[in-house]
């Protein structure tokens, strides 16, 4: 395999590991630039949108391409892809040695477990509850309530491929443990009840993707992580409206 093969696939395999782990477009082009220049590649081309990759040596030079079918949120991986980078631009890391680190890091999995996630999204749920005025009467029902429609969002995640179902079954099982728990008398302000279990549904991350990609003047893929960011939050508001306009 030559040079230009070899450089080819560290970049287009930084730039996967990134875009799969909910990184900003400007960075992963950016990190796969800054990669190639280390690796003597002075004119490198890489666009980059949220669901593709597409990355040439040169303007004249035929370009790869890496279609992106799931998406999740890691920060811990983008962070290891940028010291990784950091790395081969001090020199540290041959072409060999960073792809083998990429691919361990690639089938490495996620630094936090459901059980984790779950655990921390009840958790968040009660707090905002109580940040938003709730009472702490309603801190636990929010906090069951969070944590079985965060269980339901990522069950539902693995069963079909287009997430905003799930977001709007999580929603669905908020609304209706939230009416459950108003009916039962363990609830006080069943509108609390549900802002705080919402909350870790928010797409905030696919926000402020949208804004940083669009200063950073990648309208493409600003535009459309804005577009997902107000498609999720419809599938969230359409989940509560149902449980609202049924009970």
């Amino acid at each position: 395999m030559d040079i230009h093969a070899q450089v080819t696939k560290v970049c287009m395999l930084a730039g996967k590991i990134m875009l799969e782990s909910s990184a900003e477009t400007y960075r992963v082009e950016d990190t796969m630039n800054r990669i190639a220049r280390s690796y003597g590649i002075s004119n490198s081309q890489s666009y980059v949108t949220p669901t593709g990759i597409t990355f040439a040596i040169d303007q004249a030079e035929p370009a790869s391409m890496m279609r992106i079918e799931k998406r999740t949120t890691d920060l811990n991986k983008i962070a290891e892809v940028n010291s990784i980078s950091r790395n081969i631009a001090t020199g540290n890391l041959s072409i060999t040695e960073a792809i083998t680190s990429l691919r361990k890091l690639e089938k490495q999995k996620m630094l936090y477990s459901n059980s984790l996630m779950i655990l921390i999204a009840a958790i968040a749920s009660g707090c905002f509850t109580i940040m938003f005025g709730g009472l702490w009467a309603d801190f636990l029902p929010s906090l069951v309530a969070g944590g079985i429609g965060f269980i339901g969002f990522l069950w539902f995640d693995k069963l079909v491929e287009i997430r905003f179902i799930s977001e709007f079954v999580a929603a669905l099982i908020v609304g209706l443990l939230s009416v459950l728990f108003i009916e039962t008398g363990l609830g006080v302000e069943q509108d609390k009840i549900i802002i705080g279990a919402v909350m870790p549904l928010v797409p905030g991350l696919h926000i402020t993707n949208a804004v940083r990609d669009l200063l950073a003047g990648h309208l493409l893929a600003g535009v459309s992580k804005g577009v997902e960011a107000v498609l999720t939050a419809f599938a969230i508001g359409a989940g509560i409206a149902v449980v609202l306009g049924i009970f």
